[in-house]
Parts: structure tokens; C-alpha cells; sequence
């Protein structure tokens, strides 16, 4: 059963409300809603923070020694949705700085995925065959705390310039094996309406390109950011597929779920995208929640992934036998679609490599041996050949 009101869905028995506004309940609500305002009201300071939570001795030490190595940036929306009272809050988590950012293990790397080592010109990594990460911006509305590419977002002096945007055209229009996109950066809805549809726009007269993903995560941070205006945009440009990253299930509000409703009534193809983070997300009955909350907002699981291995977020890094202990809860316990494959990025760049539970228990000629989630074994005999 679909209960809607203002501002507020049931869909089953899960709910999705609208977010806290705490410190901005007076500002207008044509205010709020604007994105552009959130932008420029973003968190960036100990003194614009602490108004809006009860800063703990450690984050405020945090914060200021770790001010030089990432910025902090978090809009007033996902501000609200952190608990003030609480440092383990997993929004405060993944937006506050943490001690453990200033520890750079042995093992940590700048560029753990070495999307550097396969860029063949400075907005594009080539390392599958058939699709290309395009970098367009290196803004975003929250700088993430385990983000993976540290070493240029939030950085000014590395966003992509008007050359590197057309040397990046380029180069796709001359691979023809190239029929993918991934639009990347920081967050390509950083930038405006206008901007995107000229690359969108570029990237469809292409004959070869069949398809493109847009990766954003300003459905979970900035959801005022997929206007009506938007959204029509994007119809002029299908197939799009959007890429998106919810890490728990207190990120799924209304505001998030109206924008999840927007693209996929406009024909997009949500998918998501969840990064295994120790203390926000590291419990297989918090991920089960949220897959089904992503399936009833239209948003297909697509990955676990698990932490890579960039410099300053061991503390968020879990074994990744919880992964996989994860994937055991999920898989049987409920259904395929809330099923995401989880993931190890190689470090180095060998790229995704998936990991399952051991589900062979034993292997002879053409017999196999398997188990199901429940731990009961089953024979296959193959054909004889």
C-alpha cells in the first residue's frame, strides 16, 4: 500500500519523511528548495557548524587539523539530517572530520584505483574496453569524508578546463570501440542545467556512443537539485542512466524520494551504488533495510563496494569478510533485486572483481555439490557430453 501525504510516503511499512531543517527553519521555502541557495550556504567552517550540532572534542580537533588535506563542505539539507547529540551519527560519519582522517597507513595510496595510470588525456580514464570515466567537474555538494579521489575534489586548481572538456570529446569521438559513458567527476550535477546539456547534447551526436550514466550523489545530498527544469532536460537525451550512492537508510527521506521519483518518471534508470563504511553501514539488517528502501524509491542496487584504499579513511575500512557476511543475509533472505554484487576495486587498477559467499561445496567430473542460503546441500549432474 502507497500512503502519500505533504511531504511524506509510506510505501509498506517504510517511511520516507521530510528532512530536519534545524538552524533554516525560518528561511522561506522557495529558499530551501533552491539549490543554488544550498550551495552557497554549505557548511564550511567549525563556527558555521557548530550552531547545528554538539561538536565533541574530537571532531573539533579533527576539523582543524585535517582543514589543509580536504575541505568540508555539507549543505544545509544534509546537515539536517545529522543527529546533533551524537558523534556516530552516520551522516556526521560520512560529512564531519574524524581523527581518524589524520592517519595515512603504510598500505594507503593517493590514487588507490590508479585512474591516473589510464588517462590517456586529463578528463578521461580508459580502462575498459567499451567505456570511459569522464571527469567534468571536481565540485560536490558534500565533500564526503571517504571519498576516493581526495587528491582532486574539493582542489579548485584541478577542475577541468575548456581544453581538457574538448580534447576529452576527442578522444571518445575517435574510439569507436567507446559506446559508454560514465559522467563523473566531484558531481556532475554541480554544474548547471545549461552546461550539462551541452555535454550531453556533444556526447549524443557521436554515432558510436550508445548510452550514459550520470554518477551523482546529490539525490542523497542536494535532492533540490533535480528540478522539473532538469529533469525535461534530460528527456531530450534517453537512454540516461543515473548512477547514485545512498550509504544508510536515514538518507532516504521524501525530499530524496521525490527526487528518485522525478528521474524515473522522466525515464531514467536509477541505479545505486553503496560503499561499505565500518560504523555506518556494516550490519547486514542497516543494508537490507536500506536495499528495500531504494527498490520502493525506484533505485536498483547495483554495488557494495568495499572501502578503498585512499589515503586518510582506514577507520571507515572493514575485513572484507563483512562483505561477504552481508551478501550471505541478503541473498535467499529476500529478493533478487535487493541483491547488489559487492565488489573489491583492485588497487592498482585491476577494476572490479566481484566476491560471493562459497556456495560450491564440492566439485567431481560432472557432479557439483552446492548449498543453498540455508545451508542445505543439493547434487547438479551435468550432461554427458
Amino acid at each position: 500500500m502507497r500512503i502519500v501525504k505533504d511531504k511524506y510516503v509510506k510505501i509498506g511499512r517504510h517511511e520516507f519523511q521530510a528532512g530536519n531543517r534545524s538552524i533554516w527553519s525560518n528561511e522561506p521555502e522557495e529558499m530551501w528548495n533552491n539549490w543554488m541557495w544550498q550551495q552557497s550556504n554549505r557548511i564550511k567552517t567549525l563556527a558555521a557548524l557548530e550552531p547545528v550540532v554538539h561538536v565533541s572534542d574530537m571532531e573539533r580537533q579533527a576539523f582543524e587539523a585535517s582543514s589543509d588535506m580536504f575541505h568540508v563542505g555539507i549543505t544545509p539539507y544534509y546537515a539536517g539530517l545529522m543527529d546533533k547529540d551524537d558523534p556516530n551519527c552516520p551522516i556526521r560519519l560520512q560529512s564531519v572530520p574524524t581523527m581518524g582522517e589524520l592517519k595515512i597507513l603504510p598500505d594507503d595510496l593517493e590514487d588507490p584505483l590508479n585512474e591516473e595510470g589510464d588517462m590517456p588525456t586529463p578528463a578521461i580514464t580508459h580502462r575498459y574496453p567499451d567505456r570511459v570515466l569522464f571527469y567534468v567537474t571536481h565540485n560536490c555538494p558534500v565533500y564526503c569524508r571517504h571519498c576516493t579521489r581526495k587528491r582532486k575534489v574539493s582542489d579548485p586548481s584541478t577542475s577541468t578546463m575548456n581544453k581538457q572538456m574538448e580534447d576529452a570529446f576527442l578522444y571518445i569521438e575517435s574510439h569507436p570501440e567507446i559506446r559508454d559513458i560514465v559522467i563523473s567527476g566531484g558531481d556532475p550535477l554541480s554544474l548547471s542545467d545549461k552546461k550539462l546539456d551541452q555535454i550531453l547534447t556533444r556526447l549524443r551526436s557521436i554515432p558510436h556512443i550508445e548510452i550514459f550514466r550520470l554518477g551523482t550523489r546529490n539525490l542523497v545530498t542536494l535532492p533540490q537539485r533535480v528540478t522539473d527544469d532538469f529533469v525535461e532536460m534530460l528527456k531530450k537525451h534517453a537512454p540516461v542512466f543515473v548512477n547514485t550512492h545512498f550509504n544508510h537508510p536515514k538518507e532516504c527521506t521524501w525530499e530524496a524520494y521525490e527526487a528518485c521519483r522525478k528521474l524515473a518518471d522522466a525515464g531514467c534508470v536509477i541505479g545505486n551504488q553503496t560503499v561499505l563504511l565500518k560504523g555506518v553501514n556494516d550490519d547486514p539488517m542497516v543494508m537490507k533495510e536500506l536495499m528495500h528502501k531504494l527498490l520502493a524509491m525506484r533505485v536498483r542496487p547495483y554495488y557494495i563496494y568495499q572501502c578503498d584504499l585512499s589515503q586518510g579513511i582506514s577507520h571507515f575500512r572493514t575485513p572484507v569478510s563483512t562483505g561477504i557476511n552481508i551478501i550471505e543475509h541478503l541473498r535467499g533472505h529476500t529478493s533478487g533485486l535487493a541483491n547488489p554484487t559487492f565488489v573489491v576495486d583492485a588497487p592498482g587498477g585491476g577494476g572490479k572483481i566481484p566476491l560471493l559467499p562459497e556456495y560450491v561445496v564440492k566439485h567431481e567430473g560432472r557432479t557439483w555439490t552446492l548449498r543453498n542460503y540455508k545451508g542445505q546441500e543439493y547434487t547438479y549432474v551435468e550432461p554427458e557430453l
